[in-house]
This record gives C-alpha cells, structure tokens and sequence, in this order.
C-alpha cells in the first residue's frame, strides 16, 4: 500500500519561500495523479495544485497561479510544492495526496477540456505539514 509523507512546512514572513516535499513509498509503480491541498483554519480544504505522472499535466487553482510551482521527481518518488510570494492566505494545514485512477485527468482529455482534480478521487492521503505566514 502506498504511503505519502510530507514535510517543508515552516514559518516565513509575507513575501517569502517555502518548498513542500510529499515522499511516496510502498507500490508507486503505478501512474497517478498527485495533489497538493490545503486546509486553513475555520475553512473547508481546498485543490491547490496538482500533477499527473502519465505526462506531466498540471493544475493549479487561481489563487496560486505564477506563485507556486509544482513538479515530481519520478526517481525519487516525490512530489515538491515550491511556493514563493507567500500571503497570509497561503496559511494552513498542507497535505498531499495520490488518485491512482486519474479519472477526471482522462475525462477531460477526451473531451479536450482542462483537467481539474476532484478532491473526492484522491483515496491516500499524507498527515499534512503546517504553513505559516507572518505580516
């Protein structure tokens, strides 16, 4: 069974960088679609970005466009979250998170359509690593 767990989380001032890292272990043979979402408190959890390994498509919600950059590393099996021009409402509980179907990827391929990943696909899930940012 796989097992996602990741780390990078931290404190940084208004403007600053992090990188998030989610480390698969177990059965990764298989393509999938990784995710990174993200929980502030009070608010429900939210899609931030996203990668599929059959092909290198990504996603990332409006929010974090130009800012964030994700990117998988397929010999190590890990999936990173490099955040930069972090705002106070990037804060929260990070985590990632593995869809071995990559249905919704499919779908929106062949229907030429942009690919958005449903929350409720994604079946592992990783602990969560904290984000703050400080004004």
């Amino acid at each position: 069974r796989v097992q996602l767990a990741e780390s990078g989380g931290g404190s940084v001032e208004v403007g600053g960088s992090l990188t998030l890292s989610c480390t698969a272990s177990g059965n990764t043979a298989r393509s999938h679609c990784l995710g990174w979402f993200r929980q502030a408190p009070g608010q429900e959890r939210e899609i931030v970005a996203a990668f599929a390994t059959p092909g290198g498509t990504t996603y990332y919600t409006h929010s974090v466009e130009g800012r964030f950059t994700v990117s998988y590393d397929n010999a190590e099996h890990t999936l990173f979250l490099s955040m930069n021009s972090l705002k106070r409402e990037d804060i929260g509980m990070y985590y990632c998170a593995a869809d071995f179907s990559c249905d919704a990827l499919k779908h929106a391929q062949l229907r030429g359509g942009t690919w958005y990943p449903f929350q409720s696909d994604f079946d592992i899930w990783g602990p969560g690593t904290q984000v703050t940012v400080a004004s």
